[in-house]
């Protein structure tokens, strides 16, 4: 179980599908990192856009729901959890002392299908406790009655599962589930500032292994012809148990989407998912990063597109030399640079010469471009100190990003560590350079910066789409040239 197949063609997916499905990927610029396919319990294709491998370990964001879900569903078959239990009972050392009705009702089985009493989650990056806010929090309506997404229900789940194991719910569910399906051993959790796992958003795994808890699941709880998790529960945690159409979507179970056909979905931000259609056996999954893209979530419908509707009941013909351009194609895959020209008339000029701006939101008082065939280098003081990041010119460059006060393995807890990053800027017309970087650590997010000059004069602009960080890189600045090529001026 969970081998490759000889070839897709064997498993009823045309080679030709797969690498049409790639070819839009670049062609629209959808920031992938893998994508694995499985039929009949078979991987039929996968491939990983570099620096991203098999092996590399990636945020999951809220498919990490759908885990703690499976972990809610190993307590309730063990008879230690019930789904009509009041969660409120579990807390009685996080609870208000006047505790609102709608709270205080609150069950298991409303916090899996999200039909808790808020309309908003409870907690920000600043509170030190996040359990806490959720029984804090004024409810807004009664519980059990209207979808409405809800991260805070799960980190309430998550605290619950924990509290009752002793232990983070990962581990918990290690012996009977995770460890039988060849569940990485290295896989973990970002923890939330009380030390609870993050369960709402914080699994950090191989796109492997969240294929193969979809994969579980698809199966009714089965891994070959052993069982790893109770069939009752995973019939109903992936069926319908609530409507969410009003919002454009065919229903949810215990923190798991329906899909049309049939299907249902493990789904993270920025475009982690885990596609299941148990009707055709086959599995989609994928790992990205495509916060605040134009095509950020045309995945499932460009597969779906290219792929899904080509998945035939029965073997196709092999397809060689489709087979061979896909496979080549699977080699060369890596994240695109920012598209462009190498170089402009004006780059010789603008070249290591310092520029000084005026306040701005981003607090950068001085930077400097300087270029070395296809790579450069970005300067700049801001209230951090001095910086530098390295970029490519027409390709993309590995390294850190300078600024060092983000979170780490814990929300609240600055490690004063840089994140891995891929930088990446191009010459869009004479005067202007345009630069991505892509923040590839245990957080994903992506900062997108102009440098537009005029005569002696620079204009920058500089956008973020990344939850937490980034912050002071946002807004507009502009400055001059230094009459010498010296820091001091």
């Amino acid at each position: 179980m969970f081998t490759t197949s000889s070839s897709p063609e064997s498993q009823g997916i045309p080679s030709r599908a797969i690498l049409n499905f790639l070819k839009r990927v670049d062609s629209e610029r959808i920031c992938m990192h893998g994508f694995l396919l499985v039929r009949h319990n078979r991987i039929a294709a996968e491939g990983y856009w570099a620096p991203w491998t098999a092996a590399r370990k990636h945020r999951m964001y809220s498919v990490s729901k759908s885990f703690v879900a499976l972990a809610v569903g190993l307590m309730i078959d063990e008879g230690r959890l019930a789904l009509d239990d009041r969660v409120a009972d579990y807390f009685p050392d996080r609870v208000p002392e006047n505790l609102h009705p709608w709270l205080s009702a609150s069950t298991v089985r409303d916090l899996l299908t999200m039909a808790t009493p808020h309309s908003r989650n409870s907690y920000t990056r600043a509170d030190p406790d996040w359990v806490r806010t959720f029984f804090d929090l004024t409810p807004s309506h009664p519980p059990g009655t209207i979808f409405s997404y809800d991260t805070a229900a799960t980190v309430v789940l998550t605290a619950l599962v924990e509290r009752l194991a002793g232990m983070p719910f990962l581990d918990y569910m290690r012996p009977r589930f995770l460890d039988r399906i060849g569940f990485s051993a290295d896989a973990w959790c970002i923890r939330t500032p009380e030390g609870v796992s993050w369960g709402g958003s914080g699994v950090i795994c191989t796109l492997r292994d969240l294929a193969r808890v979809a994969l579980a699941c698809m199966n009714g709880g089965l891994w070959g012809d052993e069982r790893v998790l109770p069939e009752a529960y995973v019939r109903a945690a992936t069926a319908r148990q609530i409507d969410n159409a009003i919002r454009g979507n065919c229903g949810y179970g215990y923190q798991i989407w329906r899909e049309e056909g049939n299907g249902f979905s493990f789904r993270g931000m920025g475009s982690q998912y885990a596609l299941c259609f148990p009707d055709k056996e086959f599995l989609f999954a994928c790992i990205a990063d495509t916060q605040g893209a134009p095509a950020g979530t045309a995945i499932p419908s460009v597969m779906r597109q290219e792929i899904y509707r080509h998945v035939s009941d029965s073997r196709v013909p092999e397809d060689p030399a489709a087979q061979a351009e896909l496979s080549d194609r699977i080699e060369r895959l890596a994240v695109l640079p920012v598209p462009g020209n190498a170089g402009a008339k004006l780059a010789p000029e603008v070249d290591g010469a310092w520029y000084v701006l005026e306040d701005n939101p981003m607090a950068i008082t001085r930077m400097r471009l300087s270029f070395t065939g296809d790579e450069g280098t970005w300067e700049y003081t801001n209230g951090q100190g001095d910086n530098v990041l390295r970029f490519g010119i027409g390709r993309v460059i590995a390294g850190r990003f300078p600024q060092r006060n983000y979170f780490g393995e814990q929300i609240g807890v600055v490690p004063g560590v840089e994140y891995d990053c891929q930088a990446s800027a191009a010459w869009i017309d004479g005067h202007t350079l345009n630069m991505e970087v892509l923040i590839t650590d245990m957080y994903l997010g992506r900062l997108m910066i102009s440098f537009a000059f005029k005569g002696k004069e620079i204009a920058v602009f500089m956008t973020k789409q990344a939850e937490w960080f980034l912050d002071e890189y946002s807004g507009f600045a502009g400055g001059r040239r230094l009459r010498c090529n010296c820091i001091g001026g």
